[in-house]
């Protein structure tokens, strides 16, 4: 049994902007979604997972905003709520295109908790962007009214940053496997899961955070046994030396290449840091090939013709 898992950006339905409406959202996981077609042909059993970073930002400004008359929701609830909001769209996507191919093929979106540790030190440092683009002259507002960390987001402008703690475990690992092995399509750790802490005796409880989807894309690959983690992001392939006349596009990396790279500083946290540490995990932990790529060049990578891959 292939079993691969693709991981979406938020930012792939939803711009940057953060005023995409549900109809141009609904069009782009058309989109999404058409561009893996080439999985299901290669008779692979398929597990989605998507980020949610701008639109449960929308979220709790639109939860906060109502706070004196509405008790808001707080942030894990908040990611269950666009976990099954983006799992919907993608669903009713999947299906409707299954039924356009008369493919038969079963469609099931999963709230799933992810277990952190509450001793991880992103508690005290958040840095996990969520929401919108704000001016500079807003933030000292926004922080005194609302309490809010706001930092600067690579030079694009000022958004909220809330914890972003590591995945530990998934807490439905094993509910996802045996659907995956029926062949079910299954979406879930969507917006990176609903943080949750285990306490000794096992009791769950959620905790305010947003989980990085590549690292809880690649728990959910390595425990139900992927061999492919497929990861989404804005550019076309890898680079070295990125944005300096001496940048170099990459076909192709060894794990141990990858690991050099990343020695050298060439993956930057706040932007492709966190899938070459998602790739380098995974391959460390049993799979065998990581793609990155654009959303354009997914069907490209999946045949060997585009993107980068990352192997043993």
């Amino acid at each position: 049994m292939k079993v691969a898992v693709v991981a979406f950006g938020g930012n792939a339905l939803m711009d940057f902007s953060g005023k995409s409406s549900y109809t141009d959202q609904l069009m782009k996981a058309e989109k999404m979604c058409g561009e893996i077609s080439s999985l299901f042909d290669m008779d692979y059993h398929v597990a989605i997972t998507h980020g949610n970073g701008p639109q449960v930002g929308n979220l709790l400004m639109q939860q906060e905003s109502l706070a004196d008359t509405i008790p808001p929701m707080p942030l894990d609830v908040c990611d269950a709520m666009t976990q099954g909001q983006i799992g919907y769209m993608l669903e009713q996507t999947l299906r409707n295109m299954f039924t356009k191919n008369g493919i038969k093929k079963p469609v099931v979106s999963l709230v799933t908790q992810v277990v952190v540790s509450e001793n991880d030190p992103a508690f005290k440092n958040p840095t996990k962007f969520v929401g919108p683009f704000f001016k500079k002259d807003e933030i000292e507002e926004l922080h005194r009214e609302r309490g809010w960390e706001i930092r600067e987001d690579s030079g694009r402008g000022w958004r909220r940053v809330v914890p972003s703690p590591k995945p530990v475990d998934i807490v439905e690992k094993e509910e996802i496997g045996e659907m995956i092995r029926k062949n079910f399509v299954v979406i879930s750790c969507g917006g990176g899961g609903i943080p949750v802490l285990r306490d000794k005796k096992g009791r769950l409880k959620g905790v305010a955070a947003v989980i990085d989807k590549d690292f809880a894309a690649e728990r959910l690959a390595s425990l139900i046994g992927a061999e492919v983690l497929l990861l989404i992001t804005s550019v076309n392939q890898v680079s070295i030396f990125y944005g300096t006349p001496k940048q170099k596009n990459l076909n192709k990396m060894t794990l141990d290449e990858a690991k050099r790279y990343w020695d050298e500083g060439h993956f930057p946290p706040g932007s492709m840091g966190p899938k070459i540490k998602a790739a380098i995990k995974f391959l460390e932990s049993g799979g065998k090939k990581t793609i990155i790529t654009s959303l354009e060049w997914i069907d490209a990578a999946i045949k060997g013709e585009g993107g980068t891959a990352i192997t043993l």
